[in-house]
């Protein structure tokens, strides 16, 4: 790559011949690309002198003897070492980003949650100062789990910059447009698309479109991955072409700046003179990548009754326990119903996960009312819960033929673990209290009449 491109104050990459946009296809592949040609070197990781004078350093996501097809690491090559980029910590406190465990005694997280939209306030926030927990799941000390926050963004971060060492964070935005300009590249993020940032990779979000709402799920886990799709085969779902990672871009800026580290939930600050964003050059499959979640190929029944949620999962984060994920992210976008002699929406049920749902655009199916776009519902595991009245009536009452779930796109963080409310998510976060009412109208039908239906 011969050329560059000035984003945002960074040095990027020229686009080469078949990547769209300054991004790179591919869903956990191995990549390579450099912002100045030469600067990423060949046949081997680490020479013993770098072209132009950088540094080489690897950034390891898993750990060294981690199975070949799991193991995840990328070679940097960057006008500093990392060690540059860090000085003394000073504790600071972000009193609304909790992490797990965070069991506050005087809230009660047993029951059906609902939300409408944390509304914007006259408050500038920035992405670390605008992040408010909702619900905290296992143990950050033991990397299982996960917390699940709604962001609230109008400022973008100036000369600061962050990390997190608890886990990768997967973005959902529902509002506005945002830019993590980040040490392996830029990425911009918008609604109906989501982003994955690693755990240790350093960046800095800016505001392109705001105020910028969301929603995100801490990972404290395994890296999200794809499902495997079993009889399903090998096409549908979340394709791995769709999933982009951007090229290089780097900063050469010597300017007063700030570089905070989360740490087992704790937040430190370092000053440091000068960008960290100095990543000339890079390889490897440890990276920031995005997913437009209109090209998600749904699949479902196509003659009568319908599959468990699962086949709707777009990423998934295994735990110890197989086939009991961590972490599922699934996604409830348009699709086409045309089941016979069915209840097409989702069933009552209970459930061993805990499911906590949001609402980027439309109408959900199953409560056409009440549960609005940047809204939030939480069904902590084996605490039943499904369609309200109005939708089990219209829906065991209507005359069946091929119908469009239209204007439509919710999603879910489902996990393994209980899900603890946080004391803004009980007290402070606009907590329908109703919601346990919406059951309320479901009647009695059963008269022991044999054959009614």
């Amino acid at each position: 790559m011969n050329d560059q491109t000035q984003i945002s104050g960074l040095m990027q990459a020229s686009i080469p011949q078949g990547v769209t946009e300054g991004y790179m296809p591919g869903f956990g592949n191995d990549f390579e690309t450099e912002a100045l040609p030469g600067a990423l070197p060949q046949g081997m990781n680490s020479p013993q002198k770098v072209n132009y004078g950088l540094y080489g350093e690897q950034l390891s996501g898993t750990a060294f003897t981690a199975p070949s097809h799991q193991n995840e690491r990328t070679w940097c090559y960057r006008i500093r070492p990392s060690v540059k980029h860090q000085g003394r910590y000073e504790r600071i406190d972000l009193p609304y980003w909790k992490t797990a465990p965070h069991v506050p005694e005087n809230v009660t997280s047993l029951g059906q949650y609902r939300w409408d939209p944390v509304p914007h306030s006259e408050e500038r926030l920035t992405w670390l100062t605008g992040m408010r927990s909702m619900t905290t799941a296992g143990d950050v000390n033991t990397a299982t789990g996960m917390a699940a926050h709604i962001y609230l963004v109008t400022e973008s971060m100036k000369d600061d910059y962050f990390y997190s060492a608890d886990g990768e964070l997967l973005v959902v935005p529902q509002e506005g447009k945002l830019r993590f300009a980040t040490e392996l590249g830029i990425i911009d993020v918008e609604p109906q698309e989501i982003a994955i940032i690693p755990r240790g990779l350093v960046y800095r979000v800016e505001v392109l479109e705001g105020p910028a709402r969301g929603f995100v799920c801490e990972n404290y886990g395994q890296k999200f991955d794809l499902p495997g799709r079993g009889p399903i085969g090998a096409n549908c779902m979340a394709n791995r072409r769709d999933f982009k990672t951007p090229v290089a871009a780097f900063e050469d800026r010597e300017t007063p700046s700030t570089m905070t580290i989360k740490w087992c939930g704790q937040f430190h600050r370092s000053e440091i003179p000068h960008s960290p964003l100095d990543v000339v050059a890079w390889h490897g499959n440890y990276a920031p990548c995005k997913y437009d979640l209109k090209t998600y190929c749904p699949v479902g029944a196509i003659l009568f009754d319908h599959p468990d949620p699962s086949i709707f999962t777009v990423l998934t984060a295994p735990s110890g326990v197989e086939g009991t994920a961590n972490i599922d992210f699934v996604l409830f976008r348009e699709r086409w119903m045309v089941m016979e002699d069915t209840f097409r929406p989702p069933w009552y049920h209970k459930n061993v996960m805990s499911e906590l749902m949001g609402n980027i655009y439309g109408q959900y199916d199953a409560k056409p009312q009440g549960f609005v776009p940047g809204g939030m519902s939480l069904h902590n595991c084996m605490l039943p819960h499904g369609p309200d009245r109005e939708a089990f009536e219209k829906a065991s009452n209507a005359e069946l033929g091929p119908d469009k779930l239209d204007n439509t796109m919710s999603f879910m963080f489902e996990t393994r673990f209980p899900q603890h409310l946080t004391e803004f998510a009980a007290k402070e976060a606009p907590l329908q209290d109703d919601y346990v009412d919406c059951w309320d109208g479901l009647e009695k039908h059963f008269d022991g009449t044999p054959g009614r239906k």
